[in-house]
């Protein structure tokens, strides 16, 4: 059975997100709903309940699942909702109820032989809101049990209104109720509108444009009914930092990660509106990736902009024009506080009143709030000062709405805004007597990198209108205290805009190398390629050898990240270099790293060889090629320069920068060869930590000391942006690492998918990492033959190349493929290759690869030498502290008698930890076959069912379902049965959903199926 197309496997580059518009109960709105239907429940409950919310809360659909729940439980709604255009026509909404409730009437009662109807109908054309207040009042009063439901009530006609105002809720008959939703902050909104409603209506009459006026009479009839003994009003508020993650969860069908988390919190303020606002414009732009059930945003992808239809952009819309002003101007100028509104005045010619009442009506429309401190998203905002005006200044009541508002402003009024901006910071720091390298004071963003990222915006933005030194010096103070991050926070930005203000050809050059080095730590290779090249072509001559070396790394780095093996190769000759006029340094540095990338390792030492005079010259500039040199005999089967550079003895000679990209190049290749305890010994050294760590990184390194959900998520985010590649020289570890992980997982389908879409095929990188799991793939199906060919296909490669470091897990797994297939003298070959390899690295994973494989080999011929190489080979492991190869180690141990028993319970805990849940599967087979207690038998099960399910799920037959457990087929199929019988689903089918979606479809006894970060064991 083939995986379904639409499920979201792990594969090179994800899937494009898609919103799912599907209704259901709202996130983080249990606790409400289960009030208000428990107050409608009760007869002596309100007759009237009133939803209220700002603007995108979510009222809609609220009312919306409370009327599915109500319905679900036999009660009859009546469900309408008022439209804008509404307020325009006199007692429409109070002739739709009546209309609505005689059709409920004649339907509980046919013999009814007359309907008022067109006594109604005759009310509203004459505007008699008298008797059609009595009309309604007679319907309510006879109707059998119903509840009324009208949403967007803040939209009706005032006269409808005035109907169900003067209306007797309190005699209504049990069982009749009216539920209403109606924008706004309750209470709060009220006063509002009361306080302003005239000065408004007389500012709104003077406008140029022709706008239907507010309803703030609307507002306060809203707020009086609220007051009513037999109504009650609830409040939805904002979803906290969990709810908004759960909704974005929700929406896309899948996980989202950190990044994409805390970028919607910040960006919506866990309002559901704006939620959906935001993610529909990602989706939109494709700009959402879905990998193994886990949503990303894209590198490098901006904040979308809000449509005019939005309903935020809708509300400024409607106000007046020098309203709409003040809130262009508030969308770059509110983080400086109270003093905004001054400099407001000052930059858009309009006097202070004007701007003061301005910020009145955006307050009144809840489109900006005060701020006098900082306010957390789940808490109510702070109510406006009697006079509109606040210490701390204002902010938006959205932050999507901000970036909104501050991209529809024109580029030059955005610059005259943003250096208004400017020279009150940059007059604000001289008071201070502090320069660029301090954070700037901004009233309203006190975290640092916030802060510094506000002001160099804004000066990227004011551009040519202040002081060019002053900006770029600022500029670059901003680019070198914030590293480029995955969502181009602006370092590129700012780069970017400093070479374009720099007069003096002589900055304008290392202005260009800021730039592309920053594009190229944010992954932007095209434009570090361009750059760089353009460096060496054209402004060669403004540049030292150490500078114009960097670029060439630069280019050389980017080409091959970029997998253009053809301009790579090019680069890898003297002709390309010889049209360039450059120090020798320079094209040696280039064409070795060139050659390394294209796993060229001997000519890479040989030109090294040819060319040491001019590479040796100068202390600085020999350390790139020096290193080079190290990693090239590194992967030749010679490690000894590569150990004796880990001390980076030349780090007195460079700069910090130069400092931490060779020390985590090492960390990488370290990790590459599975050596953790010199990897941490390195950071420790260096003063690293895990923060200062890319995400590639990181994956390897939680991926050794077997935390795997926490590797899964940088790997998740790679491959969905295509950012694989490693500094290391094996640049295929990050795939085949995970794919790994998801083999132990039981995922063979999604491993495999994951090997082939990564898969060059080109004249590039050598892809041994590759071929040794995907032969454990096909290892675990079965098929031997499949594996056997795709080990000597990497081993062929690797011959060609002399690659030696890593090759070792080829030779093994091949040494026991031979085994398991009878061919032993094959097999004793292949540890004799083993043996050398691992004389000549000397690593400690090569002894343990070769101890392991051996004991395998002979362990029928000669089982007191496989016991005594598996007894070193658990001493070794432990001293490893490598989780999962650890418990590997202790399980073959175990079964061949070379330890006791207890180390498969060692074993089976291990696995635990890093969620090998085929493997735990395995060792809980051996615990019975040694007459060992499994503990925990409700979890077992559930565990053998969960991953019984994964497997079906892969896609796997039932007899590769026995191939893969190592069971027979019938006891599958029993399995299958059972699992059927314990979680009520009914096919494949329903289990592949189930295990798509999270969770059984019919609600078994399992409880949740999940994918996401913590679920182990699926």
């Amino acid at each position: 059975m083939a995986a379904p197309s639409e499920s979201p496997w792990l594969v090179h580059g994800g899937t494009v997100a898609s919103l799912d518009r599907a209704t259901g109960c709202p996130v983080g709105r249990e606790r409400e709903l289960d009030e208000v239907q428990g107050r409608l429940r009760d007869p002596a409950g309100p007759r009237l309940v009133l939803v209220r919310g700002e603007r995108g809360a979510g009222r809609s659909a609220f009312l919306h699942a409370l009327g599915e729940r109500l319905r679900a439980e036999g009660t009859p709604v009546l469900a309408m909702g008022c439209a804008p255009g509404d307020d325009a026509r006199p007692l429409l909404l109070a002739l739709r109820l009546f209309m609505a409730l005689e059709e409920h009437l004649s339907g509980a009662a046919p013999e009814r032989a007359a309907k008022p109807a067109t006594e109604a109908l005759h009310a509203a054309e004459r505007h008699d809101g008298r008797a059609m207040t009595a009309l309604l009042g007679a319907a309510l009063a006879r109707s059998t049990p119903v509840v009324v439901a009208l949403d967007d009530l803040h939209l009706a006609d005032a006269d409808s209104l005035a109907v169900l105002h003067g209306t007797d809720f309190a005699r209504l008959p049990t069982g009749v109720r009216l539920l209403a939703s109606a924008v706004g902050r309750g209470e709060r909104s009220a006063r509002a509108g009361n306080r302003h409603e005239a000065a408004l209506r007389a500012r709104r009459a003077a406008d140029d444009e022709d706008r239907t006026p507010p309803r703030h009479g609307v507002a306060g009839a809203l707020g009086r009914w609220g007051d009513a003994p037999w109504a009650h009003t609830i409040t939805l508020s904002r979803l906290g930092p969990d709810e908004t993650t759960a909704a974005v969860a929700r929406r896309l069908r899948a996980t989202p990660d950190s990044s994409l988390s805390r970028r919607a919190r910040e960006l919506t303020h866990g309002l559901p509106g704006a939620i959906d606002a935001l993610l529909t414009g990602w989706t939109r732009e494709d700009a959402i990736r879905v990998a193994d059930g886990h949503a990303f945003v894209g590198v490098r992808t901006p904040t979308p902009v809000l449509p005019d239809g939005d309903r935020f952009i809708a509300a400024l819309d409607a106000l007046s024009a020098p309203c709409r002003v003040v809130a262009g101007a508030l969308s770059i100028l509110w983080p400086l506080g109270g003093r905004a509104s001054e400099l407001i005045a000052t930059s858009t010619g309009l006097s202070a009143e004007a701007v003061r009442a301005g910020i009145r009506e955006l307050i009144d429309a809840e489109i900006i709030v005060d701020r006098p401190t900082p306010t957390p998203m789940s808490t109510p905002l702070p109510l406006p000062g009697p006079d509109g005006a606040a210490a701390g200044g204002w902010t938006f009541a959205v932050a999507l709405t901000a970036h909104a508002v501050r991209e529809r402003l024109g580029p030059l009024e955005r610059s005259r805004l943003s250096a208004t901006a400017v020279e009150a910071l940059w007059a604000d720091r001289d008071a201070a007597g502090i320069g660029c390298a301090a954070a700037p004071p901004v009233a309203a963003l006190p975290d640092e990198a916030d802060a510094v990222a506000y002001l160099a915006d804004r000066v990227a933005e004011a551009g040519h209108l202040v002081d060019r030194d002053r900006a770029v010096a600022e500029l670059t103070a901003a680019a070198q205290r914030l590293r480029p991050d995955s969502e181009g926070r602006g370092v590129l930005r700012w780069c970017r805009a400093a070479g374009h203000l720099v007069e003096r050809p002589g900055d304008r050059v290392p202005a260009l190398q800021r730039y592309a080095k920053a594009a190229y730590q944010a992954g932007d290779y095209t434009t570090a390629r361009t750059i760089a090249e353009s460096i060496l072509r054209n402004l060669a001559d403004v540049l030292g050898p150490l500078e114009l070396q960097d670029t060439a790394n630069l280019f050389t780095a980017a080409t091959a990240n970029d997998s253009d093996w053809r301009t790579l190769s090019r680069l890898a000759t003297a002709e390309w270099w010889d049209e360039l006029r450059l120090p020798a340094l320079v094209p040696v540095t280039g064409r070795v790293l060139a050659l390394c990338g294209l796993a060229r390792w001997q000519e890479a030492l040989d030109l090294l060889a040819r060319t040491e005079q001019v590479w040796t010259a100068d202390v600085r500039g020999r350390v790139k090629p020096d290193y080079f040199r190290a990693v090239a005999e590194l992967v030749l089967g010679r490690p000894e320069r590569f150990r004796r550079a880990l001390t980076l003895s030349a780090a007195p000679y460079l700069g910090a920068e130069h400092v931490y990209a060779l020390a985590t190049t090492m960390f990488d290749e370290l990790l590459s060869g599975r050596d953790l305890h010199a990897a941490e010994e390195l950071l420790t050294a260096q003063g690293l930590n895990p923060d200062m760590l890319q995400p590639h990184s990181v994956f390897l390194w939680r991926h050794l000391q077997g935390r795997w959900d926490e590797a899964l998520e940088p790997a998740r985010w790679m491959l969905a942006n295509d950012r694989i590649h490693t500094p290391a020289a094996d640049s295929c570890l990050i795939p085949a690492r995970t794919a790994a992980i998801l083999l132990a997982r039981g995922r063979t389908t999604s491993a495999r998918r994951l090997v082939d879409s990564v898969r060059d095929r080109g004249e590039g990188r050598s892809e041994y990492s590759l071929d040794a799991v995907e032969a454990e793939v096909l290892r675990t199906l079965g098929d031997l033959n499949g594996a056997e060919k795709t080990l000597r296909v990497g081993l062929d490669a690797a011959d060609a190349h002399g690659h030696v470091a890593g090759v070792d897990e080829l030779w093994a797994a091949l040494a026991e493929v031979h085994a398991e297939t009878g061919h032993t003298g094959e097999a004793m070959t292949c540890l004799e290759r083993l043996e050398r390899i691992a004389d000549r690295t000397g690593g400690g994973r090569t002894r343990l690869r070769y101890l392991l494989a051996r004991a395998r080999v002979l362990r029928h011929d000669s089982p007191g030498a496989s016991r005594d190489d598996l007894r070193e080979a658990v001493d070794l492991a432990r001293s490893r502290s490598q989780p999962f190869e650890t418990a590997v180690t202790l399980v073959t141990a175990a079964e061949a008698g070379a330890g006791p028993p207890t180390l498969l319970h060692e074993a089976y805990e291990l696995f635990g930890r890093t969620g090998s849940a085929l493997s735990r599967f395995r060792t809980r087979a051996a615990m019975r076959e040694a007459g060992v207690t499994v503990p925990g038998r409700r979890q077992a099960t559930a565990e053998n069912e969960q991953l019984l399910a994964t497997l079906i799920a892969e896609g796997l037959t039932n007899r590769q379902i026995a191939t893969v457990l190592r069971v027979s087929e019938d006891a599958v199929a029993n399995r299958l049965s059972r699992l059927f019988a314990r979680t009520g689903l009914r096919s494949r089918t329903e289990v592949v959903t189930a295990v798509l979606t999270g969770r059984p479809d019919r609600g078994g006894p399992l409880g949740p199926w999940s994918r996401s970060p913590g679920a182990h064991l699926v």
